[in-house]
């Protein structure tokens, strides 16, 4: 039976088709066995390209120990790889007890170590190598790897060849490749495993270097283990006899083949050669050695992509070393590095204990010595480690592991040093502690220090000592001090207790500061900081001789509106100096949080209260002047809606008992004055602007922009660049042509970054010595400071207008502007004809056609929907009012000297009938285009009705109106003048403009007279109630 099989396997083999051994069920377990580790051997020649006569054997003493030189465990019966051995007791029929179970020993024993075991399952590790005679702990959890060692150790064979994988390779027990290891490893016996089903855990011990040359197939053959271990050794050594004779018989061929392949022949001799010089040498596998052995094994091996389970390895021996002098002194360093090392780090004792217990002299071995050096050195890099596995030279491989140990020393030392350091900061800091605690212990039994909760409940009592704290406020601080004494100091709730009692003791109950009620005290303040702004100094002097009669003072609530850059601000805190209160100011633009001004709940992790708390705590009084600004820019959001927020707070009757969510007590803020400050009303809360006395801010004009320019601007810019009066020279027609050129907004913001841009130019002129003080500014010269003017004129015609175009004036939230109104005809459908008696019934029937047609009227000019109704109101009006032919009547006129009179005492027609008649049929029938000019700024108000019917009349009529004219009003279906807002804006932006004639409402005759004088000088305005008052005056 086995000389069939094995011919059968031979036969396979000589075919190329080794997979039908593998698979076949008529080949034995013993024949798999043996063909799988001869199978490089056993290869056909017309396969392989190759000579029959160049198919060789691989040596003996590749599989067995029978040289002497080491082998496996000789009850075993096992070879180091797996198959059966050839030494065993051949004819001894009760060797026939199975192989014994993986169990791992209790204990490491003594080994016979094979001398020469090629092929050896392959184990990649990662960190740093493992040298010889050392001993690691491996945990495997590759399946594959897993399986093969289970089967190695089963068949008594636990050897294994360690390699180190190269880095930025995967991290696991297999290598993909041969490139992914180091082809230098360790030879390990595996004396003890723990096999945890999903993992194994290995002990492995370092026996030898070897070289990785090549990966093999992986033995999926299951043995027959049971099989009597003396019947397999003796079909193997069976199998191994009908292998030779095999190999004989093909090598007795006819001559002719034989002369065919003589160049064969001679190849295979000088193999053989240096095989049996090879096996008298070195127990090595000669195959390893021959080129065309080499292409036979190459055909064998592993892709490149698949895993290397298995490897065929050879031993490294070192090369031979003289124990000279240097060799001696570099183990001299060695040993006395490791024993620096040693007293310096307890740990690693046990290395070298290690190989105490191996049985080595350390000291007078530098094989071992050098070992030892380089694995104590846990801190080294992997290459470097692997370096002195590598290294076969004796010296230079002591001089590797020397520089390591020496770097280990070195990190020992700074180690030792650094917890030196370490241990004794603790030190320290223990010693102060128990220090600090037995002073505070030695304090509290001499009574000098008391607890602290103690302490903390002192310090608010004594804040409490000097205040007028409310019975119902008092209540609850009393009951938070006694919660707080019973709380632990390290919760969480002692910390919220705390905070709560500092705020509640923090403010200032019952403190309020002394107001000075000095009315002249306080005038001369608002002067110096702030010029005009009359309205707002009279409000606030009046506030104080109310206070001063009544002997108390009570809170207010006012309102400046304006436009940017007046002074809404800085008069808030003028107006707390003048009346010596505390200033406190924030900012609600674009506030969305309620808790912003009410506070946080208290459960919430960081609340804090409201801003409104926390201006009491920082004043530290109870009548402080608080700064609301941007009151008109409060946003909404999630979180509530702040607008409504601030109703208790700016409510009179309420804000005394305003409860803030925080402190959940109720504090009176009835003596606090709140001021707030914004650039337009509308977009106020009615609730909320009903609550407040709104001021209006105007802006400035030229006079007053001069002045403050003057007063305030220049010198503060000159202190703040480091430049005085005698050093710089600015012209007063140099700051006119500034404020009319360059800066026409109503504020002085953008006047005095102007003035600063002069003067740092002046102080860079000074210190690069381009001119000599004193430096002059005038109108002359003023482009060379500030550049180019922005705005050259206001007006777009100089003098005269065109028909159909007439000025107006507007308001915006930047203070006051000139706003043309111009009209035009598209495209005419009508052409007056004089009327002819004599065909009297044809010019009827002309005009009963004409009248049957309608004009179409366009608007242009990004204006608003009210702009646009006031537009179809004037359209209209014009309309009836040119039928009616113009009727006009008196007119009241205030001169330069503000006295009144009146023109056209008596009603009159200011058209003829054919005129009025032409004038109603083109506003009825032609295609007019209206439009405002600057058609990028959005426009909306109804102030311009009176503009807009002008200019259409003026387009009818053909005629231009009177020049440097300017109005406004509202116009009603009617014909009535109705009022407008922002009259002194619109009448400094006339004057601005250079306008001399302005027509207003008669209901806007109050407003005008509040004006200053110099405001009005050079004017003539004409108040009317009905546009038949404005008629005449405009194309008189």
């Amino acid at each position: 039976m086995l000389r069939k099989c094995y011919a059968n396997g031979l036969r396979a083999l000589k075919l190329g088709k080794f997979s039908y051994i593998q698979h076949s069920k008529f080949t034995c377990a013993p024949c798999i066995a043996y063909f799988g580790e001869q199978r490089s051997q056993f290869m056909d020649a017309s396969v392989l390209k190759l000579p029959p006569s160049q198919i060789q054997f691989i040596p003996k003493n590749a599989f067995s120990s029978s040289s002497g030189k080491g082998s496996s465990d000789d009850d075993s019966g096992i070879d180091p790889d797996g198959l059966p051995n050839s030494n065993a007791h051949e004819s001894d029929p009760s060797s026939s007890t199975p192989l014994p179970p993986a169990v791992p020993p209790l204990a490491l024993s003594p080994q016979n170590i094979p001398e020469n075991f090629p092929i050896v399952p392959v184990i990649a590790i990662s960190g740093s190598p493992l040298f010889p005679k050392f001993v690691k702990m491996i945990e495997i959890t590759d399946l594959r790897l897993i399986n093969l060692i289970r089967r190695k150790i089963k068949l008594n064979t636990p050897y294994a060849g360690i390699f180190l994988k190269k880095p930025n390779t995967e991290q696991s027990d297999v290598a993909n490749s041969m490139d992914e290891l180091h082809r230098v490893g360790t030879f390990v016996h595996i004396p003890e495993w723990d096999d945890l089903g999903s993992k194994i855990r290995l002990l492995v011990i370092g026996h030898r270097r070897i070289e990785l040359i090549r990966p093999v197939g992986e033995d999926t053959v299951e043995e027959e283990t049971s099989l009597p271990v003396g019947k397999r050794n003796s079909l193997v050594r069976r199998a191994k006899r009908a292998a030779v004779k095999f190999t004989e018989s093909l090598n007795s061929k006819p001559s002719s083949d034989k002369t065919s392949s003589s160049p064969s022949s001679e190849n295979t001799t000088s193999m053989k050669g240096e095989n049996q010089s090879d096996n008298n040498t070195s127990g090595i596998s000669s195959s390893s050695n021959s080129s065309n052995a080499t292409t036979i094994s190459d055909n064998f091996d592993l892709g490149s992509s698949s895993p290397v389970l298995i490897g065929e390895t050879i031993n490294l021996y070192h090369d031979q070393y003289e124990n000279t002098q240097e060799i001696k002194a570099l183990s001299a360093e060695i040993v006395k590095t490791i024993r620096d090392i040693i007293s310096l780090n307890p740990v690693y004792r046990e290395n070298v204990l290690a190989m105490l217990q191996a049985g080595q002299r350390v000291a007078d071995n530098p094989v071992y010595l050098s070992d030892l050096g380089a694995a104590m050195c846990s801190a080294a890099d992997t290459e470097e480690l692997q370096a002195v596995l590598e290294e076969m030279n004796i010296h230079k491989r002591l001089r590797l592991s020397l520089n390591l140990v020496k770097k280990e020393y070195e990190l020992g030392r700074l180690q030792q040093q650094i917890g030196r350091e370490v241990e004794e900061k603790v030190k320290q800091q223990h010693r102060r502690y128990m220090l600090s605690e037995q002073l505070k212990v030695i304090k509290k039994e001499l009574g000098l220090e008391k607890d602290d909760k103690d302490t903390i409940v002192e310090k608010f009592r004594m804040r409490l000592k000097d205040l007028t704290v409310p019975s119902s406020v008092m209540e609850v601080i009393d009951e938070e001090l006694n919660k707080l004494s019973v709380l632990d100091n390290h919760s969480s709730e002692f910390n919220v207790t705390r905070n709560y009692l500092d705020w509640l003791t923090a403010l200032p109950w019952g403190v309020t500061s002394e107001e000075h009620l000095d009315i002249g005290q306080a005038k001369k303040i608002l002067d110096e900081d702030h010029y005009g702004m009359d309205d707002v100094k009279k409000r606030i002097l009046e506030f104080i001789a109310v206070s001063q009669l009544k002997g108390s003072t009570q809170g207010k609530i006012l309102c400046f509106c304006g436009p940017p850059g007046v002074g809404k601000t800085s008069i808030a805190n003028s107006i707390a100096r003048a009346l010596n209160r505390k200033y406190f100011r924030f900012s609600v633009g674009g506030m969305s949080d309620v808790s912003e001004i009410k506070g946080h709940r208290r459960t919430y992790v960081g609340a804090m209260p409201g801003k409104i708390i926390q201006c009491l705590k920082k004043t530290k009084t109870e009548n402080p002047l608080i700064l609301i600004d941007e009151i008109d820019k409060l946003g909404r959001g999630w979180q509530g809606d702040p607008a409504s927020a601030l109703l208790e707070l700016l409510d009179p009757e309420q804000n005394a008992n305003f409860l803030d969510h925080y402190l959940d007590v109720t504090v009176d803020l009835s003596r606090v004055l709140f001021i707030t400050t914004a650039n337009q009303l509308d977009t106020i809360p009615e609730p909320l602007r009903d609550r407040m006395e709104v001021i209006e801010v105007s802006g400035y004009v030229e006079e007053e922009k001069l002045a403050i320019a003057k007063r305030y601007l220049l010198p503060l810019a000159t202190r703040n660049c480091g430049l005085d009066d005698n050093r710089l020279l600015v012209d007063d027609n140099a700051i006119k042509r500034l404020i009319k050129q360059y800066c026409r907004e109503s504020g002085v913001r953008n006047l005095q970054k102007h003035i600063e841009k002069i003067v740092r130019k002046v102080a860079y002129q000074l210190v690069n010595a381009e001119k000599d003080p004193p430096i002059s500014v005038d109108s002359d010269n003023l482009t060379i400071y500030v550049g180019q003017p922005i705005w050259t004129s206001d007006r777009l015609y100089d003098s005269i207008t065109p028909p159909g175009v007439v000025m107006g004036l507007a308001w915006t939230s930047m203070g006051g502007s000139v706003l043309y109104i111009e009209c035009t005809n598209k495209k005419p459908r009508y052409s007056y004809q004089p009327t002819n008696t004599t065909d009297s019934h044809s010019d009827s029937s002309d005009s009963e056609e004409v009248s049957n047609k309608k004009g179409i009227l366009q608007i242009t000019g990004s204006l608003g929907k009210v702009m646009k109704e006031s537009i179809s109101i004037a359209h209209t009006f014009a309309t009836q009012f040119a039928a009616s032919g113009a009727p006009c009547s008196s007119t009241t006129t205030t001169t330069d000297d503000g006295s009144a009179s009146n023109i056209n005492n008596h009603e009159q027609c200011m058209l003829s009938p054919t005129e009025s008649e032409k004038a109603a049929l083109f506003l009825q029938e032609s295609d007019i285009h209206l439009h405002v000019p600057q058609g990028a700024t959005p426009k909306d108000g109804p102030s311009a009705g009176v503009t807009m019917v002008t200019a259409l009349l003026s387009l009818a009529c053909g005629k231009p109106v009177r020049p440097n004219l300017a109005m406004t009003g509202e116009i009603s279906l009617t014909g009535k003048v109705l009022p407008v807002g922002g009259i002194k804006e619109k009448v400094i932006a006339a004057k601005r403009g250079g306008i001399t004639t302005i027509i207003l409402p008669e209901t806007n005759r109050k407003d005008y007279d509040d004006l200053a004088p110099f405001i009005k000088e050079d004017l003539q305005v004409y108040f009317v109630q009905h546009y038949k008052e404005i008629f005449p005056v405009a194309f008189s």
